[in-house]
C-alpha cells in the first residue's frame, strides 16, 4: 500500500494513517515505518507518537534521530496540539467541557476513568447534533494517555460509533469513528497547522456530518504550509 503524504519537510513527514492499520508491526510482514521508508526512498523513519489501530488521520514521523528527539520533547511537553473528530449515537451528559480523571487498567485490554486526579487524563470537548441520534464531537486531548479519547467518550455516556471495546452495545459498524483531524505545532521557529478530513467510513460521508465539520472554524484555518 502507499500512504497519502500530506506534508514533507527535510526533518519530518506527515502522512494520513488509514483506520485498521497499526503503527506497530503486529503480525504483518512489514510495519508502517518500513513501508513508508520504502515509499519515500529513505533507510529509516522514526515513530514519534501513536494512533490506535482503529483511528485514522494525521501521523508525524521523523526523518532523522535529531528531529525524533525534538518531537519526543514537544509531545512530552504537550506543545503539539491535536484535534480529533468522533461520532456517537448517544447524547452526552453535557455538550461541552472538560473530562478529567486518572485512568486505570480494566478487563480485556480496556481502561477505565477514575474520579481521582493524581496523574489525570484531560480532554476538552464540544459536541454538535448532526441529526436525531447522531452527534459529532470535537476532542482536544491535553494529555496523551492510552485509549484516552475512547475512555473519555464512554465516560460521557457517548461511546464512539463502532468502538467494540468501549461500546459493546452499539451496532457493528464499518470502522471506529475516531479521526485525528488537526495538528498545530512549532518546529524550529516555524508554525505548522495541518488538517485533513476522514476518508474511510460511510457515516463520515453523510451530508449532515460533513456540513457540521465544514461549519467548524478549525477546518477553515487548518492548512498545509508551503
Amino acid at each position: 500500500m502507499e500512504f497519502d503524504l500530506l506534508y514533507q519537510h527535510r526533518d519530518f513527514i506527515i502522512i494520513y494513517k488509514p483506520c485498521g492499520m497499526s503503527v506497530h508491526k503486529d503480525s504483518e510482514a512489514e510495519g508502517l515505518t518500513s513501508l513508508l521508508a520504502k515509499q519515500i526512498g529513505v533507510e529509516k523513519v522514526w515513530l514519534v507518537h501513536r494512533l490506535d489501530k482503529v483511528t485514522s488521520g494525521l501521523l508525524i514521523l521523523a526523518l532523522n534521530a535529531e528531529s525524533a528527539a525534538e518531537f519526543s520533547r514537544l509531545f512530552a511537553e504537550h506543545r503539539i496540539h491535536k484535534t480529533y473528530l468522533a461520532l456517537s449515537f448517544q447524547k452526552p451528559k453535557k455538550k461541552q467541557g472538560l473530562i478529567i480523571g486518572d485512568m486505570k487498567k480494566a478487563r480485556n485490554g480496556a481502561w477505565k476513568l477514575c474520579q481521582s486526579r493524581e496523574n489525570p487524563a484531560i480532554t476538552r470537548f464540544e459536541s454538535l447534533s448532526c441529526e436525531p441520534n447522531l452527534r459529532l464531537f470535537f476532542l482536544k486531548p491535553q494529555t496523551g494517555k492510552t485509549h484516552q479519547l475512547r475512555v473519555a467518550m464512554k465516560s460521557l455516556g457517548s461511546p464512539i460509533l463502532g468502538d467494540e471495546l468501549y461500546g459493546k452495545n452499539t451496532p457493528k459498524m464499518d470502522r471506529t469513528y475516531l479521526h485525528a483531524a488537526r495538528l498545530e505545532f512549532e518546529f524550529h521557529g516555524k508554525k505548522f497547522d495541518v488538517a485533513v478530513r476522514p476518508k474511510e467510513g460511510d457515516w463520515w460521508q453523510k451530508d449532515s456530518v460533513k456540513m457540521k465539520i465544514n461549519e467548524n472554524p478549525f477546518f477553515g484555518k487548518g492548512k498545509i504550509p508551503v
